[in-house]
């Protein structure tokens, strides 16, 4: 029995080293901030970034859980693709009440659902063992660092200014589809009105509603670089000064960050959705 105790805390003990490990390349130096992606090198003249590689791993995550998971429905479906389909049902359902037409839903449920998987998988696959003290030591003796093959992706700002992008663009273009372009575009450019007065009212408001419009690339991209950011930070802190167990439960944390950053962004893109289908008021 004594055996077996003592197997088991090592175990324990090995996990814990195992998830702690992460951030340990950086911390063992001191604490190390760093803004830039690590560059790993060039293909005709692209950066390749640890951030990027790291994204394409959360990609093939996806994928393999796609096949396999399409491979295995039944028409009387198990445990756990009951989860699965109470899971997306319901998330469907909310889109639906959310934008009140259940075509609308249809039509755009994919998307909203593909982005909050999409970062979900990068949130998650940034916090696996051995991203960010995986890779190879550039320079010798005291100056030599670690450059990691993988980084938590979000922490790259490119990288959320393209997630951004990518979620304008498509509800600009739900607005443009469900309006026209001309109605869709006096919503902010207009010169309607009974007097002069309220004409240049209208277009004073149409002009911040438009700033506002463009506003939302910096809400979306630096709300999702800011919070997957200040996280890898914390880790580095906690492990630098308590290098053990309190990792541990920032890490779970973390988890939990990472699903809420995912649903958010979701969130706002379907609202930002809604607002962009509704008809104008003027």
């Amino acid at each position: 029995m004594l055996g077996v105790s003592l197997d088991f805390r090592k175990l324990c003990i090995a996990t814990i080293h195992m998830f702690t490990f992460v951030q340990t390349a950086e911390a063992a130096e001191g604490i190390s901030v760093k803004l830039s992606p690590y560059v790993l090198g060039e293909v005709f003249g692209v950066p390749i970034t640890a951030t990027m590689l790291t994204t394409w791993l959360a990609m093939a995550i996806l994928l393999v859980l796609a096949v396999v998971l399409s491979k295995n429905l039944k028409a009387i479906p198990g445990k756990l693709q009951n989860v699965f389909e109470m899971v997306i049902g319901g998330a469907f359902e909310y889109v639906v009440s959310t934008l009140e037409s259940r075509t609308l839903a249809a039509k755009y449920f994919p998307v909203l659902m593909t982005i909050f998987l999409f970062l979900l998988a990068m949130n998650w696959t940034g916090l696996l063992p051995g991203v960010t003290s995986i890779g190879i030591f550039e320079g010798h003796g005291e100056e030599s660092h670690l450059i990691p093959f993988f980084y938590p992706p979000a922490t790259d700002l490119n990288l959320a200014i393209a997630f951004a992008l990518v979620a304008m663009f498509f509800i600009e273009m739900a607005g443009i589809m469900a309006l026209g372009f001309w109605k869709y575009g006096s919503k902010f450019i207009t010169f309607k009105g009974h007097s002069i007065g309220d004409r240049l009212i209208n277009f004073s408001v149409g002009i911040i509603e438009l700033i506002s419009e463009l506003g939302r690339l910096v809400s979306f991209s630096f709300r999702l670089f800011g919070n997957i950011f200040a996280g890898k930070t914390l880790l580095t802190v906690a492990l630098f000064f308590v290098p053990l167990f309190l990792p541990i439960p920032i890490l779970a944390y973390e988890v939990f960050v990472g699903f809420i950053q995912a649903g958010v962004f979701a969130f706002l893109t379907l609202i930002f959705i809604k607002l962009a289908v509704a008809e104008p008021h003027h």
